[in-house]
């Protein structure tokens, strides 16, 4: 469901990632090796990115205002003032967590943890807070009530 893939921060293709997204922005260097003798398409330009670097990154969001009655079906744009800096991949209410939450890919300047970005659904203004992810509950705080 999208609610347990989101939680669980598995990554779905189109909507979190597509074929201009590589595994750095998704945080998943550790799972490339580019010492390996094997020669496979994209090492030369996987290589490069991991010289220079990335200019943005996937991030967890928790989006404030109403639950959510449906995930998003279309990325939202996030903002810092005027600025586009990113937008909202993946976004649902978690009944769990008993918040929204979300994926962004956004600018590297505006990743740190507690980051805030205005964003606009069909249901109005919101503000996106840049938080860790997976979304989970490390205390099991919830399971224990």
């Amino acid at each position: 469901s999208t609610i347990r893939r989101i939680e669980g921060a598995m990554l779905s293709y189109h909507a979190d990632m597509d074929i201009n997204t590589n595994p750095y922005e998704l945080g998943l260097d550790r799972l490339v090796n580019l010492e390996m003798d094997a020669d496979f398409i994209g090492k030369a330009a996987l290589a490069r990115i991991q010289a220079t670097g990335v200019n943005r990154r996937l991030v967890g969001v928790e989006i404030s205002g109403v639950p959510m009655d449906s995930p998003n079906k279309e990325h939202w744009s996030l903002f810092n003032g005027d600025e586009q800096v990113g937008h909202v991949t993946s976004a649902v209410y978690s009944p769990r967590l008993e918040k929204n939450i979300g994926l962004a890919m956004v600018a590297l300047d505006h990743t740190t943890l507690g980051s805030k970005l205005a964003v606009s659904d069909a249901r109005g203004d919101r503000m996106a807070t840049v938080v860790e992810k997976p979304f989970f509950d490390p205390k099991k705080a919830l399971a224990s009530t």
